[in-house]
């Protein structure tokens, strides 16, 4: 397992591990995977299988469900993941769909607990929209611009992209004693 600083606002957290891949209750064989977190894509975990090809298999999904998986079964549609034993061995399984087929993963429960400790440490649970900005972000698109503010103070019409910002429906109520 490695951390990687990129600099002081991105992190790695990775952790290369062998998975099993079930093909029938008796019977099972090795991928090689790769679990990477970055804090630049906070909400999500990334899974590299490297199946013995040129090209590997990749896998994003919510960080959220597989901490969650680790102690309950969660999830559903193309991710599923639940913890269990395998011959006394602590597992987890993550069944995985997709137009291409079905596959189900077996990984050590100890090696992905270490794993998500180190990212729940990166980037504490909750704390995943602050790190993006994502408040920030939606208080600078909604709110007004000064160019609205001074158009209309002058007496002017409103910029165009602006325009959102007014009632759409005038009101029912008279002005000025008008009937």
């Amino acid at each position: 397992m490695r951390n990687i600083e990129n600099n002081t606002e991105n992190t790695v957290v990775e952790r290369e591990l062998e998975l099993r891949l079930v093909l029938s209750p008796e019977r099972s064989i090795p991928v090689p995977a790769l679990l990477t977190y970055r804090t630049d894509d906070p909400f999500a975990v990334h899974v590299t299988f490297h199946v013995g090809s040129e090209h590997p298999v990749n896998w994003t999904f919510a960080r959220e469900l597989l901490v969650e998986g680790v102690f309950r079964p969660c999830g559903h549609g193309d991710v599923r993941i639940w913890p269990t034993k395998v011959e006394g061995r602590s597992v987890v399984l993550m069944a995985l769909s997709s137009p291409d087929g079905d596959a189900l993963l077996e990984a050590p429960t100890a090696q992905v607990s270490a794993w998500l400790e180190r990212t729940l440490h990166a980037v504490p649970p909750g704390a995943e929209a602050d790190l993006l900005g994502i408040d920030d972000g939606l208080a600078r698109l909604l709110a007004p611009s000064p160019e609205l503010s001074t158009s209309l103070e002058q007496g002017g019409a409103p910029i165009a992209d602006d325009l959102w910002l007014r009632d759409p429906w005038p009101s029912d109520e008279s002005q000025d004693g008008e009937l």
